[in-house]
């Protein structure tokens, strides 16, 4: 008796524990979740008794001018932010898993930008691309030193390739990024460029201020890729949104790295393997379940973003950076409006339908792979 007690004890013992977590799931997200398909198909405002429309919402919203700016807009910030934040993620953690002193502040200060509060940190952005902002004031430096700076850059990978190639002639083993070979690199054409400000060769050139309007404007950018450039505000949330979930996912990249067996490096190190080789045949196979992960958090992130658009409220114009997710918001809650909780509802169906395709696909894609690596 007491045996069999134990056991409905021990098979009872994990739902009691998973219990709250269960509750809340199932109040707060299933009950929603069947409220938000019923209000798809309903006309209601949340003050009147909903009115049963069938399919009309899910065409009104395809016919809504708001709604397709937002789907281009969610579907661009989708790709170029999942795409950069991971590559960024990846090359922020081959260059913090270098064994060297100080290293664990350099990790510090790459991570701050994700715990910070993403609401002081967006204030802090909006400041930053102000017209007489910092942005600009950075590009209106370059503009003026441009010449030095590619002097400067152009004689440091000068050196840097002499000195490899000139190893390479004399059949020593030596990588691509020799490290000395770097700083050397970069003390010689620091010099070279010292030297050419001092004895008059090349001097700051005088350009008037950048005056990029970065929030303000309807342009888009690249002009040469015609309908698919995305507007200039957007862009700039782009980038504000790379520089804080980057590191985030570097996390993720650098303790994969670190549990590599050192085993596979020795092995590749002995058949003469260096630089690229051991990126592309050692550090990305084995880091294919974690770019997996990495990348389906990124597109259900990028897909849903909202905080940065509705915190930039009107310092950019709504065309310019809407995204589905602020469709759902400005429909369910408008200023000055009656609310559309059938065309939020209809939208945000659509939205979480969207999101699973691509994550499926995704996983067919690099899952699998990821799985048998």
């Amino acid at each position: 008796m007491r045996r069999a007690s134990s056991k409905v004890g021990e098979k009872l013992a994990p739902y009691v524990l998973l219990a709250p977590f269960l509750f809340t799931l199932i109040v707060f997200f299933g009950y929603a979740f069947v409220r938000v398909v019923y209000f798809s198909f309903t006309t209601y405002d949340l003050f009147s008794k909903p009115e049963w429309v069938g399919l009309k919402n899910y065409v009104n919203i395809f016919r809504d001018l708001d709604f397709t700016r937002a789907m281009k807009n969610s579907l661009t910030f989708m790709v170029v932010v999942t795409t950069a934040q991971t590559i960024i993620a990846l090359l922020l953690a081959l260059l913090l898993n270098q064994k060297v002193r100080g290293i664990r502040f350099f990790r510090a200060a790459y991570y701050m930008p994700s715990v910070a509060s993403s609401v002081v940190v967006t204030l802090i952005f909006i400041w930053f691309f102000q017209r007489r902002g910092v942005l600009n004031f950075v590009i209106t430096k370059f503009k003026e030193y441009q010449a030095i700076i590619l002097l400067f850059l152009f004689a440091a990978a000068a050196i840097h390739i002499v000195l490899v190639v000139w190893e390479k002639l004399r059949r020593r083993p030596v990588s691509v990024f020799e490290p000395s070979f770097m700083f050397l690199g970069v003390l010689i054409g620091f010099i070279v460029a010292f030297g050419a400000v001092r004895f008059g060769f090349l001097v700051p050139r005088e350009v008037p201020p950048v005056d990029i309007i970065w929030f303000n404007t309807t342009k888009t950018w690249p002009d040469f890729l015609g309908s698919l450039a995305f507007p200039i505000p957007l862009g700039a949330i782009m980038l504000f949104n790379i520089w804080t979930t980057a590191p985030t996912f570097m996390l993720l990249y650098l303790a994969g790295l670190q549990d590599i067996p050192r085993e596979l490096y020795e092995a590749a190190a002995v058949d003469g393997a260096e630089g690229w080789h051991i990126i592309l045949h050692i550090i990305a196979p084995q880091l294919k379940p974690i770019t997996f992960l990495v990348v389906t958090m990124g597109l259900i992130g990028t897909l849903q973003m909202f905080d940065q658009v509705a915190i930039l409220g009107s310092q950019a114009p709504r065309s310019s950076v809407i995204t589905l997710a602020y469709y759902i918001y400005s429909n369910l809650f408008p200023s000055s409006a009656v609310p559309r909780v059938g065309m939020a509802s209809a939208a945000a169906m659509f939205l979480a339908l969207l999101t699973f395709i691509i994550v499926y696909a995704q996983r067919k894609v690099l899952g699998e792979e990821g799985e048998n690596a």
